[in-house]
């Protein structure tokens, strides 16, 4: 739950991906934010810990820091209704399909991942985000450069096989939006 609030979810949207309660939300929020000595979901966002049974903490140890940004790993644009995007992008362009989850969609363009988001489909800037090796060790040489990060990096999702999904957001020059993304494999 810690990271869905770190990825900017609301109590609404964290409830309906979980199905439980709003009041649940509220509890296991408020529990989080006291354990870690926080007074609001702001802080939490900007959190740069890492979950105990997580790979990356695992491999933290292991990993030589590689503080720059790697090929573009993914771009996110907003659809209206992620059904029909989902049918035109894979049926229509013939885009191999990678995996939908709840909104979401994915697609492969030749080792980029395509993200089709449900939303008002009004979104003027696509998100790019940015392969790398080490989420942390980057995050902290581009804020040593000046770069402001919306997020630290967080798991925003874990693959039935244990790979996890990591992101942190920042802005560019212009306040557009921009990500640094990392896939962490089990040990």
């Amino acid at each position: 739950m810690a990271e869905s609030v770190r990825h900017g979810m609301t109590n609404r949207a964290i409830a309906a991906r979980l199905g439980i309660s709003m009041d649940a939300v509220k509890f296991h929020v408020a529990n989080i934010l006291q354990k870690l000595g926080f007074s609001g979901r702001a802080e939490l966002r900007h959190w740069h810990g890492v979950r105990q049974d997580s790979a990356l903490i695992k491999r933290r140890n292991d990993m030589i820091a590689e503080p720059n940004l790697g090929q573009i790993g993914q771009i996110a644009r907003s659809v209206k209704n992620i059904d029909a995007a989902c049918a035109f992008y894979g049926e229509v362009l013939g885009l191999p399909h990678l995996y939908t989850f709840g909104t979401l969609g994915f697609f492969d363009c030749g080792g980029v991942r395509l993200l089709l988001s449900q939303g008002d489909g009004g979104a003027a800037d696509s998100i790019i985000y940015f392969r790398v090796r080490d989420i942390h060790a980057v995050q902290r040489d581009l804020e040593a450069k000046g770069v402001a990060f919306t997020h630290a990096p967080h798991m925003i999702h874990r693959h039935d096989d244990g790979t996890e999904e990591w992101m942190a957001f920042f802005t560019d020059n212009e306040g557009r939006p921009l990500a640094i993304m990392s896939q962490v494999s089990p040990a």
